[in-house]
C-alpha cells in the first residue's frame, strides 16, 4: 500500500499521470480497495512494474479514458454509447475501449446495526431512496425518520442503482451526498435512522438487509452463493476497460492475471465475488 500511495504522490506532484513504465488505474470507488490489492500483490512479484490506482468514480474514469490520462478504467457500470464514441473519437483506428468483466458485486443496503429491519423488497429500497417513503415505521420497522445516504453522481454505483433501483426516478431531494462507499457506511454507523448502498466489500460493521425481488419473493441476503447464482435481486459486474491499442505488454499481461485463478482469490480476500470459470477468458 505503501509503494502505491508514494507513485501517486510522486505522479502528481510532477504533474503527469503516469510515469515512464507505469501503469496507471483510475475510477470506481467501489473497485477501489480490489485494485489497489492487485497492484499491490502483482508489483511485490512483479519488481519491474509500477501501478498507480485512484478512484473518484466510475465517471472520472471514463474522462480519464477519454482524455487519454489513464491506461485502465475501473468502472461498477457499463460504458455507456456516448462515452464509447468519445473513447473511439481518440482512439488508435476509432476503437472503442476493450470491456473486461473482473469481478461480480452484491450491491448492498446497509442500516444501522440497532435497526430491527432484516429485509425490504427492490421496491420498498426504491420508495425509500425516491423520498416516497419517509419513516421506518411504513416498512415494518421503528417509528422513526429515515436519513437517506447516496453517492454523488460521478459514481458508477449512483448510476446503477438509479436505473435498476429507482427505475430512472431521481433521489430525494434530501439524500446526504458522500464522497464514497466507505462514508456511506460511516455515515450509517453513527446514524440509527440512517440507510445507504454500496459494493459488500464496503459493508463493515453496519447490517446488510436481505432484499425481495418482489413484495412476495423470499428475502436474499447477499452472499458468493446468491450473487453467483443471481439470485440475489441487486447483484452486477464489476469492469475494467481499456484502449484496444494499450491492450499489450504490461498492461495485457496485468489484466490477464487479474482474471487468473491468482488474482481472482484477492476478489474474495476483499469481500466481492470471484468470476465464474467461463468468464475468465475472453471480454
Amino acid at each position: 500500500m505503501k509503494k502505491i500511495i508514494t507513485i501517486l504522490a510522486l505522479a502528481t506532484a510532477t504533474g503527469i499521470s503516469a510515469m515512464a513504465g507505469t501503469i496507471t488505474v483510475k475510477g470506481s470507488d467501489t473497485l477501489l480497495i480490489l485494485a489497489q490489492k492487485w497492484a499491490e500483490t502483482y508489483m511485490g512479484a512483479h519488481t519491474d512494474v509500477k501501478i498507480s490506482v485512484s478512484g473518484g468514480g466510475s465517471g472520472i474514469g471514463f474522462a480519464a479514458l477519454q482524455s487519454q490520462t489513464t491506461d485502465l478504467c475501473d468502472a461498477s457500470r457499463k460504458i455507456k454509447p456516448a462515452e464509447q464514441m468519445k473513447c473511439a473519437a481518440v482512439f488508435e483506428g476509432g476503437k472503442r475501449p476493450t470491456e473486461y468483466k473482473v469481478a461480480l458485486d452484491g450491491l448492498s443496503v446497509y442500516v444501522n446495526p440497532e435497526n430491527p429491519l432484516k429485509e425490504l423488497s427492490v421496491a420498498q429500497v426504491g420508495d425509500i431512496f425516491t423520498g416516497k417513503i419517509k419513516n421506518w415505521k411504513e416498512v415494518g420497522g421503528p417509528d422513526a425518520p429515515i436519513t437517506v445516504y447516496s453517492r454523488e453522481n460521478s459514481s458508477g454505483t449512483y448510476e446503477f442503482f438509479k436505473e435498476h433501483v429507482l427505475k430512472g426516478k431521481d433521489f430525494a431531494a434530501s439524500a446526504q451526498t458522500m464522497p464514497g462507499t466507505a462514508a456511506i457506511v460511516q455515515a450509517v454507523v453513527k446514524d440509527k435512522n440512517g440507510i445507504g448502498y454500496g459494493g459488500a466489500a464496503y459493508g463493515g460493521s453496519s447490517k446488510l438487509l436481505a432484499i425481495k425481488k418482489t413484495d412476495t419473493s423470499p428475502a436474499i441476503a447477499p452472499n458468493e452463493e446468491t450473487v453467483m447464482n443471481g439470485t440475489y435481486p441487486i447483484w452486477r459486474h464489476l469492469f475494467v476497460y481499456v484502449d484496444p491499442a494499450k491492450d499489450k505488454g504490461d498492461i495485457a499481461a496485468y489484466l490477464t492475471w487479474i482474471r487468473s485463478d491468482e488474482g481472482q482469490k484477492y476478489v474474495k480476500d476483499v469481500g466481492y465475488y470471484p468470476l465464474p470459470k467461463n468468464l475468465r477468458s475472453g471480454n
